[in-house]
């Protein structure tokens, strides 16, 4: 639905939240549009998280380390680096509308920096106990993957039930999300915002050890 097609409606973060609850999200045609449009997808992506796939050359880059997990940090620049791309659905709106959401407290950020540089990161929002994954980047090798890999462990930890992916591609195919039915995800949706999840239950700290640990044992 085009936020065109209801002009008295004026989006703002409390909007935004409001849609998530109700299993939509906004997204924008392009980075130079000026309008945002509610999706609400036939099929869903999904990533539960007790079936995250940890390949070994991923298990293998996260115990190397080499790497500093910071929580929130630049929440700014990690969306900045995800809409810096030839295609994108983040435009000023989308940008403006997720600070705010941050602001609140709502909005995170999972991020990977190598000699003092962001390079990866994810950034998405969480209401009750959902997580819904906005976008990801990558400037180096399986920075971003790393940043999945945290991002597992902490809802994990915080007592979350839904990683919601929006869509799938074959990256976070490859780490076990797949698609479900609108009405299976609602189920999920309506169970998720029945609990209240700790995004901040997790150290700030985990060494790589933990991480694995936590991302594959099963419940």
């Amino acid at each position: 639905m085009k936020d065109a097609e209801s002009p008295d409606l004026v989006i703002n973060p409390a909007l935004v939240l409001r849609a998530y609850a109700a299993g939509v999200f906004p997204m924008a045609d392009n980075a130079e549009a000026e309008d945002v449009f509610w999706v609400d997808p036939r099929k869903r992506g999904v990533l539960p998280l007790d079936e995250f796939h940890l390949s070994r050359s991923l298990r293998k880059r996260i115990l190397r380390g080499g790497y500093q997990i910071q929580i929130d940090r630049a929440f700014a620049q990690v969306i900045e680096a995800c809409a810096d791309r030839a295609e994108t659905w983040i435009n000023q709106t989308i940008r403006e509308l997720y600070k705010g959401l941050h602001r609140m407290g709502h909005a995170h950020s999972v991020e990977v920096w190598i000699d003092g540089e962001l390079q990866g990161g994810l950034y998405g929002v969480r209401l009750g106990g959902a997580f819904f994954g906005e976008s990801m980047f990558s400037k180096a090798p399986d920075a971003s993957k790393i940043a999945l890999a945290h991002l597992v462990a902490r809802l994990r930890v915080g007592g979350f039930s839904l990683l919601d992916t929006q869509f799938t591609t074959p990256h976070l195919e490859a780490m076990g999300a797949h698609t479900v039915p609108k009405t299976r995800y609602h189920e999920l949706l309506d169970a998720a915002l029945s609990r209240q999840g700790d995004f901040y239950s997790l150290a700030a700290v985990v060494p790589p050890e933990d991480v694995v640990q936590l991302i594959t044992q099963r419940s």
